[in-house]
């Protein structure tokens, strides 16, 4: 039969049906005892986030950290880990860190494979003692609230959970399985800050159990955190009698945030900006001192280094010669920066996800704060990912933090997978070489 025009459409129609019909075949099933396991996990996972969330533990309260602590070990000790509760002695030292901080708990499961995992994530919130009573767990429809439960005590459930469903799927392929959950990630971790970088060095790949954001995501990349302190000493004299016996620490502070206020580069991702200020005592003397505070966010730890020196030589030029004038500059957290290894196990994370008919984002560029996966990556041989935990909402808020349950159990689903896959080299993992980095600890 000659070919009729005609049938052009009715061709073009059957043809894109047939590559549609090819494209769906294609898509791989989930592993169906992994998602049956994940599914049976999901009421216990509840009732842990209720237990983790009825424990208060802000990062200033140790004793509160502490009992938390307690629990996590116990947890992890019934689930045939070698478990320890590390006190940190090798602190560093920032602006804000209280004499005493939280322990760590410190959990290996030995299998019998050869890779190395670390799973991250932080039992400490930023709360005071006697909140809870305003945000108590609950369940309404598809959310589970709860104090601290989007920051990140689901995150902690995650890992004894996904853990759980590995004992239940009696899988051990993996070498070490390394579990390190810290007591002052919302302080900066000045305490963890030195083990998660010794740990996270010798790693195969880490995961880091931050929330996995309201549109499914996983995380490449952070913005590192920075802090400047500002410092004019002046004199003080009297503003009426003798203004002139005094030197005017708030002016100084002034001119200074003037000719501070230029070196953010934003094109770049670094930004400097003067957020607190503080002079004087009373209306009527000449004040003596000013401080201000400024917060600093960079894509590369390079660039906190030239900040700093930057911030150095600018100070030296003065609006009143007799004032004293100081900064100081602190790395509160660095940058995590996507590496080659890092999007190839993140994309293997994405097709993880398309088995459950899912879609998952991956974010390689930085955005807004820091976490602890920045100080894992610092020294790490292999890929490091961040944003494995749920997906929630209203972190360091007042009445409206919480987690969606239906995101349990693909987030279980796939920090199985992604650990089972690792194990069994079902995933190229190419080890991506760290230049030193000078700005932290």
């Amino acid at each position: 039969m000659p070919f009729m025009p005609s049938r052009l459409p009715l061709l073009k129609s059957c043809v894109a049906l047939m590559f549609l019909s090819c494209a769906h075949a294609a898509q791989a099933a989930p592993v169906a005892n992994v998602l049956e396991a994940a599914k049976g996990q999901q009421q216990a996972m509840l009732d842990t986030m209720r237990d983790l969330v009825n424990i208060e533990s802000g990062s200033k309260d140790v004793e509160g950290v502490e009992r938390i602590a307690e629990l996590i070990r116990d947890r992890l000790k019934e689930l045939g880990g070698a478990v320890e509760i590390i006190a940190p002695t090798d602190v560093f030292r920032l602006d804000d860190t209280p004499e005493k901080v939280g322990p760590m708990v410190h959990a290996e499961f030995k299998g019998g494979g050869s890779k190395k995992i670390m799973l991250i994530a932080h039992m400490d919130t930023v709360y005071r003692n006697g909140m809870l009573k305003d945000q108590p767990f609950r369940i309404d429809g598809d959310k589970a609230y709860g104090l601290g439960i989007a920051d990140d005590k689901h995150g902690v459930a995650a890992i004894l959970h996904t853990i759980a469903l590995l004992k239940t799927l009696q899988f051990a392929d993996y070498g070490t399985l390394t579990v390190l959950i810290n007591g002052d990630e919302e302080i900066s971790s000045p305490g963890a800050r030195s083990t998660i970088t010794r740990l996270g060095a010798d790693q195969d790949a880490v995961f880091s159990f931050e929330g996995g954001g309201m549109e499914p995501r996983l995380t490449l990349a952070t913005s590192g955190i920075g802090a400047a302190y500002l410092t004019v000493q002046g004199k003080t004299s009297h503003a009426g009698a003798r203004p002139e016996g005094g030197v005017n620490a708030l002016y100084e502070l002034s001119h200074q945030l003037l000719q501070l206020d230029d070196l953010s580069k934003p094109d770049e991702g670094l930004k400097l900006n003067w957020t607190v200020a503080q002079a004087g005592t009373n209306r009527n003397v000449i004040p003596g001192l000013a401080t201000a505070q400024g917060d600093a966010r960079a894509l590369r730890v390079s660039d906190f280094d030239a900040l700093a020196r930057t911030l150095e030589e600018r100070i030296q030029k003065k609006l009143l010669p007799e004032s004293k004038v100081s900064v100081k500059f602190e790395v509160r957290r660095p940058p995590l920066e996507a590496t080659a290894a890092s999007r190839a196990l993140a994309q293997h994370g994405v097709k993880i996800y398309q088995e459950l008919d899912l879609p998952l984002k991956v974010v390689d560029r930085a955005s807004g704060g820091g976490t602890d996966a920045a100080f894992a990556a610092l020294k790490a041989r292999g890929p490091v990912i961040e944003g494995m935990g749920l997906s929630g909402f209203g972190a360091h808020s007042n009445d409206a933090e919480y987690i969606l349950v239906n995101s349990i159990v693909p987030r279980l689903y796939l920090a199985t997978r992604m650990i089972m896959d690792v194990s069994q080299n079902k995933v190229s993992l190419q080890p991506v070489p760290k230049e030193p980095q000078s700005s932290t600890k």
